[in-house]
């Protein structure tokens, strides 16, 4: 099969509703997808959401969550296309896939992990599933919210931990990393409906793709970040002095299990690249380079990625679980380097950490004040899903999903408003 006649050989099973729909008009199903993520207010929401700094710092020049998701879907939609994906798919499981996370980023989403630890958890992957198909209403039948109602095969796209909480702690438990699982235990019937006939625990490819284009995006985007915010400095990544240092720094962040050696080696192919720089000003040659610099790297990544996984699985026709994305060591062990280099000189920064701890904070008193005064202060779709709550659990977990989909902008005005009494 061709790359082009790929495109087609979605099954009418993929592309299922769980509330099944007739439409008059010819666009085909993957594109109405992208376009109800696209209209949704979830998405309107990342633009003031924390991807590494706050839009609430000041900073112009660098990404929010909306600005990251965009670029994760720009290099998922060309890497998709090169496997013979439909791209609207891919770009729509790239353009969800932060739909969860709440204000504050990573650091925000450990304030509500925790206030919630008691009614199964909080977790950005899940939330976004559990946003699409029941938060998000586009469609509601006889009372019952089915979200966005996305086919089964975007629905699929999006699961980058395809497994529920028991499972997360055992993996979790197995490798000593961070607890991730793709959905809360009130989500299991539509999780389920999605997953019919998929491998256990396994990703499709589309899932895949949209993993591997976050962490390019990631990598690379916020390495530039760093870079213009001057918490990265060239200079000190070309000191020989600083490198075992670094290493180590970059081991510590990620968790990696890529040998010292291996990410040495990583730095080094990436300072051989003509583009790199080994000092930073900004001036208009130095902006312009950077910016050459990442569209370096992506091409880079992603040509590695589609030829060593063409290579294993040949022209044919790749789409969902007929094959899986390959990586190649070399290409792994550059992306590691890149997020970790972010993860020691900008999240680890000492200067941020008071700024960090007072977010946590801000929200864990929200989240006590938000369940201590009941509905009141609710947005009215949140107020009936309190209503419908069966238990204070079910209310719980209203609580959270009010104070997730917030802004970093409206935590601090609800905050200041609810809490502070301002």
């Amino acid at each position: 099969m061709t790359h082009a006649s790929a495109l087609h050989g979605y099954t009418p099973f993929d592309r299922e509703r769980l509330s099944p729909e007739t439409h008059i008009s010819r666009r085909g199903d993957f594109e109405r997808d992208r376009g109800r993520i696209i209209h949704s207010s979830a998405l309107r929401r990342l633009s003031a959401k924390t991807a590494v700094f706050s839009p609430t710092a000041g900073i112009d020049f660098v990404r929010n969550r909306l600005t990251h998701s965009l670029e994760v879907a720009q290099v998922g939609r060309e890497l998709g296309r090169s496997l013979g994906l439909d791209p609207n798919l891919v770009d729509s499981a790239c353009l969800a896939h932060d739909f969860g996370h709440p204000p504050f980023g990573h650091n925000g989403e450990m304030a509500l992990a925790e206030w919630a630890v008691h009614i199964g958890g909080f977790e950005g992957n899940a939330q976004t599933f559990r946003l699409l198909t029941r938060l998000e209403t586009k469609r509601m039948v006889a009372g019952t919210s089915y979200g966005l109602n996305l086919t089964r095969a975007t629905l699929d796209a999006t699961a980058k931990y395809p497994w529920g909480l028991a499972e997360g702690v055992r993996r979790a438990d197995a490798t000593g990393g961070p607890l991730k699982y793709g959905v809360y235990e009130d989500d299991l019937p539509a999780f389920e409906w999605v997953r019919e006939g998929a491998p256990a625990d396994r990703r499709c490819i589309e899932a895949q793709v949209m993993d591997l284009s976050d962490d390019i995006a990631y990598s690379v985007h916020d390495f530039e970040d760093g870079i213009v915010e001057r918490y990265v400095d060239p200079a000190v990544l070309g000191d020989p002095a600083s490198l075992d240092g670094v290493i180590r720094g970059v081991i510590v962040w990620t968790g990696t299990r890529i040998a010292p050696d291996a990410l040495h080696e990583a730095l080094a192919r990436l300072q051989a690249m003509p583009l790199w720089l080994d000092a930073w000003s900004e001036t208009r040659e130095h902006l312009a380079r950077l910016k050459d610099l990442t569209s370096e790297l992506i091409g880079r990544f992603c040509r590695s990625v589609t030829e060593a996984t063409r290579a294993a699985h040949g022209d044919g026709d790749l789409l969902r679980y007929r094959a899986d994305v390959v990586l190649p060591e070399d290409t792994a062990a550059e992306i590691t380097l890149l997020k970790g280099i972010v993860g020691m000189f900008i999240m680890s920064a000492d200067t941020l950490q008071p700024y960090y701890e007072r977010q946590r904070e801000l929200l864990a008193e929200l989240l006590d004040a938000l369940w201590a005064s009941g509905d009141t202060h609710l947005e009215p779709a949140f107020r009936e899903w309190w209503a419908d709550a069966a238990d204070d659990r079910q209310r719980r977990r209203v609580i959270v999903d009010q104070v997730a989909t917030l802004t970093d902008v409206s935590a601090g005005a609800w905050h200041k408003r609810i809490v502070a009494g301002a």
